[in-house]
């Protein structure tokens, strides 16, 4: 039986007063929400306060910064009394939270100014209400629920700024069988951006990764006074220097759990199996916060094995709390601050290799440095080291030296690919015996685990795509072998298109060899140079290369060769060529970028690098394409421990295999959003077996059906998926007595039918999406899809879908929309090309005037086709404009953009006129009141004043007159800001 939202309410509360939760029907409003949180207050901080130290303490402590009520409900507090004596309290029982008053009240009704929102359930702490859950009977997705109270949240008079409501800290959305959660913040970190990426939302899990769905077991095993009290007080983040709030997902809390408790039962080391982007440097950082409290405990050492991830390291935990980790210049800062006594110094980011240094006795220039003697008092207290990858820093002398210098140590280690016996390759000999060092071997147990099966699973990553790619000829290669790169180099130029959406994304083409990777630099220029030559609109590729350069004493980069053996290796051969050919691609890439990067200061230009491989940014037009990197050719580097949302491809012509092919592997399968379904793999080297055996090793439980879960399926499959997409639209279009065509749905009847064919095409479009990104379609294939549905048909399903969606869009959230219409997500980042941008369509546009018909790619017709069919033109009339222009007379590019700029503000100017003449103002009043906006991106309540002081209204008159004209404003004000958001405009909304 399908339960309605108020009977799943009065469900909830039942099962929160078995959680021993009282419930609270008294508390209705605003005035007993606050009385009741005086008598909370009074009675946790044992004083009587006046009434107007109550008001004078409402008004300190409540805040519409998020992030500033947060900190206020976690730290102890002082407030001036009316003797001028100070009280210092808290909101809640900070030592204890177990030991603060739980309380459940629902249908709450705020009533400020001139809101009268009504809250479905809430939990309050102390009589502060922490947790709000909204109750639904629709099928909605989490996504669109979120989305309601974002949009609900930035309602005029809602009492989340007003209010004791400042202090949410999670927000609870279930349908009874679905639930799902997410922390409160404030708007800059709580609103979907123009790529319509998530915002944090969780489900919750068991310690076994299960989900935990249905609210009665939810309430059970998350809402529990305990657990709950402990989800808010320690295992939120407050991420001082973004002032955000970050929810920690359940297995990283899992994994704090258990290493806490190892060291709170002193039993011995353990490592934790948390596979590649599952977010293992807050986890470590929440451990190490944890343990900086705990008095048994001398210092806790986080330790990874590169300069440039120590550094990165360091400024995630600074981050995440501001200071709490100094930069260790050298190895005798380390040393000092191991034995320092300051509180600032117990937790300590460092390397393996300054630690190694740390503990070793050798001399340097003749003088003993004595680091081990000056450690001499730390050598029997208890220290925690939590090293990153572990399978990477804790194979060599390493961690022997720390055992034996250690020897009441704990050790603990995070890896997203544990070293087993079948993927061991380091010997360890003791006594006649010789075994491979495995991760247990040396860590003793696991504590945890969250394989990449459970993330993919669970969508915190990204599937692959695998092409075996087999070049034509009789002869096809063999398992790992080498194919000719002038093969490999077309067929890369060929499919990249395709493999990274059209140039959305960025590849890494992953090399054998330094000299492979020269090769293939001066290749790919060559090829694309004659492409250039024989077809003048031919683009080429922006590529980079980076490899390390021969060390010749540099200690920078000799600790980056550490684990880049076989760069290390190829430098020890012609180190002068390899040298050469460095410098010359750094000049090829300054020339490329307009940058000034030298060899001498190679980690610079390393660094540049990175940040064009992770500032992709599709959508933002700060960012021409001409400044980001599409390949960059690698051969160890950027392999491991590097991440970035818009990279989804890896070219591989190397051979791989275990945790090697996984990590390399992983560098393609961060989520961003619907527009990147899975991480493309184009390997050259016919590695199936490798693959196999590597997906079988790390699929953790899941070894079965870890293929099905860890690839997309193969073309002929998703080609059918979308064949029966397109059934259902066309079953849905003749169910409403009309044809399947686009032409037909101006005509379906009413908003469900139209939010019905909303999610039907939107269906369509994401496996079309999903299938475009396939290196592997063959001829068969690609008439296949065409038949299912043509490319012409597409685009004009596309136009009609962006115009439905576009006017439904306008109805959400205005309180009398049908519940249809309600709980559409429209998802329009499906609908926006990357390579159909502002530029191309100027270019196109102004060919499209061109006399001789073999000048233009593609008639007007044509053109406004594609301009309908693509969402980033959702607020332009470039249609409009293109109507204005003569047939037959030819403009160049630049009249065209200065021709519609003029036809925008030409535009833009009769609709101001038609307004002010609506609501009796004058055109050049209005025009100047507009501008004012535009020019600072702020609404100014008093220029309104002004712009309204010569119709001389009443009160009543004035108010209705003011909402009236923004309403007729607003959109006209949004095209011209051009995305950018108007500061005050929102209560108007």
């Amino acid at each position: 039986m399908t339960l309605n939202e108020q009977a799943i309410e009065q469900a909830l509360i039942e099962k929160l007063g078995d959680l021993k939760y009282s419930y609270r029907p008294d508390i209705r409003d605003r005035t007993t929400l606050e009385k009741n949180f005086r008598e909370k207050f009074e009675s946790l901080n044992r004083v009587h306060l006046t009434d107007g130290e109550f008001s004078r303490l409402l008004e300190q402590i409540v805040t519409p910064d998020v992030f500033t009520a947060s900190q206020h409900l976690r730290d102890r507090n002082s407030f001036e009394r009316d003797d001028g004596t100070p009280l210092v309290y808290t909101l809640v029982n900070v030592k204890d939270w177990c030991k603060n008053t739980f309380e459940v009240i629902n249908q709450l009704r705020i009533n400020t100014d001139n809101s009268y929102h009504r809250y479905d359930v809430l939990l309050l702490i102390n009589g502060v209400p922490v947790v709000q859950i909204e109750l639904k009977n629709l099928s909605i997705t989490p996504r669109r629920a979120m989305q309601q109270i974002v949009d609900y949240k930035n309602d005029v008079g809602n009492g989340y700024t007003k209010t004791l409501l400042c202090f949410l800290q999670l927000f609870i959305v279930s349908n009874r069988s679905d639930t799902w959660y997410f922390a409160n913040n404030n708007n800059r970190h709580f609103s979907f951006d123009a790529e319509e990426r998530f915002l944090p939302i969780y489900q919750f899990a068991g310690e076994d990764n299960r989900k935990i769905t249905h609210l009665d077991t939810f309430a059970e095993k998350f809402l529990a006074k305990c657990t709950l009290g402990q989800m808010i007080s320690r295992y939120m983040v407050l991420v001082a220097s973004e002032q955000k709030l970050m929810m920690m997902r359940p297995y990283q809390i899992y994994a704090v759990k258990s290493i806490v408790e190892c060291i709170h039962q002193n039993s011995g080391n353990g490592y934790i199996w948390h596979t590649t982007g599952s977010g293992k440097t807050l986890t470590s950082f929440k451990a190490s916060t944890l343990l900086k409290d705990n008095p048994d405990i001398e210092k806790c050492l986080f330790v990874v094995d590169r300069k440039d991830l120590d550094r990165q390291t360091r400024e995630e935990f600074n981050k995440f709390q501001e200071g709490c980790v100094e930069e260790n210049t050298n190895t005798e800062t380390l040393v000092q601050r191991l034995l320092s006594n300051n509180y600032a110094d117990k937790v300590i980011v460092t390397t393996i290799q300054k630690l190694s240094l740390a503990l070793d006795d050798d001399s340097k220039n003749g003088k003993k440095r004595n680091y081990k003697e000056r450690l001499e008092p730390l050598r029997y207290k208890r220290i925690v080291f939590i090293f990153d990858e572990c399978h990477r820093s804790q194979f060599g002398e390493n961690h022997r030296a720390i055992v034996e210098f250690f020897p009441n140590a704990q050790l603990f280690g995070f890896t997203g690919t544990p070293i087993f016996d079948k993927n061991a390759t380091v010997q360890q000999i003791e006594g006649n015996q010789a075994s491979y060092k495995t991760t247990e071997s040396i860590f003793q147990q696991q504590l945890h685990a969250y394989t990449i099966t459970d993330a993919i699973e669970d969508r915190n990553v990204l599937r692959f795509h695998i092409d075996y790619y087999k070049p034509e000829g009789k002869n096809p290669p063999k398992s790992g072998e080498a194919i000719p790169k002038e093969a490999i180099a077309e067929a890369i130029l060929t499919k990249h298109h395709a493999a990274t959406a059209g140039r959305k994304f960025n590849a890494i083409l992953a090399t054998s060899s330094i000299n492979d990777a020269i090769a293939y630099h001066e290749l790919f220029k060559q090829i694309q140079a004659q492409k250039q030559i024989a077809d003048p609109d031919f683009q080429p590729l922006n590529i980079a290369c980076v490899f390390s350069p021969p060390a010749e004493g540099n200690k920078d980069v000799k600790q980056l060769q550490e684990d880049l053996l076989t760069e290390k290796a190829d430098n020890q051969v012609d180190p002068e060529g390899k040298k050469e050919a460095l410098k010359a691609i750094i000049a090829d890439y300054n020339a490329q970028f307009r940058t000034n990067h030298d060899i001498n200061n190679f980690d610079l230009y390393y660094q540049d690098v990175q940040k064009r491989i992770k500032d992709q940014q599709y959508s933002n037009s700060d960012l021409p394409h001409a400044q980001k990197i599409d390949i960059t050719i690698v051969v160890d580097m950027l392999l491991t421990g590097f991440d970035s949302k818009y990279l989804n491809t890896l070219y591989v012509d190397k051979n791989l295999k275990y945790h090697g092919l996984i990590q390399a592997f992983s560098r393609t399968n961060r989520v961003l959003n619907d527009t990147k379904p899975y991480g493309n793999i184009l390997d050259f080297r016919q590695q199936q077996d490798p693959v196999d055996e590597a997906i079988k090793l790390f699929s953790g439980e899941f070894k079965e059906r870890a293929q099905e879960i860890w690839l997309v399926e193969p073309a002929p499959m998703a080609i059918a998926k979308l064949e029966v997409a397109v059934q259902n639209l066309d079953k849905f279009m003749q169910s409403q007595g009309l044809t399947y065509a686009p032409e037909s749905v101006p005509n379906l009847k009413g908003d469900a039918a139209r939010g019905q064919f909303v999610n039907l095409f939107k269906e369509v479009q994401r496996l079309k999406t999903q299938i475009d990104q396939y290196t592997d379609l063959t001829t068969e294939n690609t008439e296949a899809i065409a038949k299912v549905i043509p490319q012409e048909q597409l685009q004009a399903f596309r136009g009609v879908y962006l115009d439905t969606a576009q006017r439904l869009k306008v109805q959400q959230g205005k309180g009398n929309t049908s519940p249809e219409v309600e709980q559409l997500d429209f998802e329009f980042v499906l609908f926006a090309s990357a390579v159909i941008d502002y530029d191309y369509i100027m270019g196109l546009i102004a060919r499209s005037t061109y006399d001789k018909p073999d000048k233009q790619k593609m008639t007007r017709a044509e053109l406004i086709g594609l301009i309908q069919a693509d969402a980033k033109f959702i607020d332009e009339d470039l249609i409009g404009y293109i109507n204005t222009l003569p047939v037959g007379q030819a403009f160049d590019e630049k009249a065209i953009r200065e021709g519609y700029e003029q036809f925008k503000a030409e535009k833009s100017a009769r609709e101001l006129a038609a307004i002010a003449s609506q609501h009796g103002l004058e055109a050049a009043a209005l025009q100047t009141f507009v501008d004012g906006i535009l020019r600072r991106m702020i609404f100014d309540g008093e220029q309104l004043n002004d712009l309204l002081a010569p119709l001389d209204l009443g009160w009543k008159a004035r108010t209705k007159k003011e909402l009236a004209l923004m309403a007729d404003l607003i959109p006209l004000l949004h095209r011209l800001a051009q995305g950018r958001e108007i500061s005050g405009l929102k209560a108007y909304e």
